[in-house]
């Protein structure tokens, strides 16, 4: 089970905390970041916020690192507080937000970051994924990834990849139920396969998707 951080672990299930570690969370929390450390915020060269379009959340400023450091004074306890409400695992999200940085940030600066997080991580018994961003598989041990958690790596054909970093401990999210049919025929007796709606809507709710295999 993967969770917001903000939301309590389900007993007797492997519970993953959600961190939206290399974005910020879209509304509210924009205006808390303005407000608090915009100068962790990524700034593209007219001085305005790099922004993920598709979910309406600026990028963190990864770039340093004395901002990595500074970042990690607000993350760090987010990770702290994943492991006080007995979490088994952290899930960092956004690792390839260097893909939408306008060529601000690189790889190098999210393995670096990355870095940190395990370290944290670890340092309160909890392991972490790996989210994404096949590019960085050759650097996972240096980075300490324990596991992945991977979105359509079917419908990217990325499985392959993954599971040969990773063997078993791949868990996969299809948002299309071909994709989902392809990566359970495929992958299905190799990895955990989920079928989900995008929006991760609660069971009951309109639109709310889920299966296996």
């Amino acid at each position: 089970m993967s969770r917001d951080r903000e939301a309590k672990p389900v007993d007797g299930l492997y519970n993953i905390c959600y961190v939206n570690a290399f974005q910020t969370q879209p509304g509210e929390a924009v205006t808390w970041w303005k407000k608090h450390h915009p100068e962790l915020l990524l700034k593209n060269d007219d001085g305005d916020l790099v922004i993920d379009a598709d979910w309406s959340e600026p990028l963190l400023d990864i770039s340093t690192a004395a901002k990595r450091t500074a970042l990690m004074n607000i993350v760090g306890p987010w990770i702290d507080g994943c492991a006080a409400a007995h979490y088994d695992a952290v899930e960092p999200d956004n690792l390839d937000s260097y893909e939408r940085s306008e060529g601000k940030l690189t790889p190098q600066h999210a393995a670096a970051f990355a870095r940190l997080l395990a370290d944290r991580a670890h340092q309160r018994h909890l392991a972490i994924a790996q989210k994404n961003t096949a590019d960085l598989l050759p650097q996972r041990a240096r980075i300490g990834f324990d596991f992945a958690v991977v979105e359509e790596c079917g419908r990217y054909k990325e499985c392959p990849e993954f599971s040969d970093a990773y063997g078993d401990k791949v868990f996969d999210i299809e948002y299309t139920k071909k994709d989902f049919a392809d990566a359970c025929r495929a992958w299905g007796k190799d990895l955990s396969i989920t079928l989900r709606d995008r929006d991760v809507r609660p069971a009951g709710t309109d639109g709310y998707t889920y299966q296996s295999c």
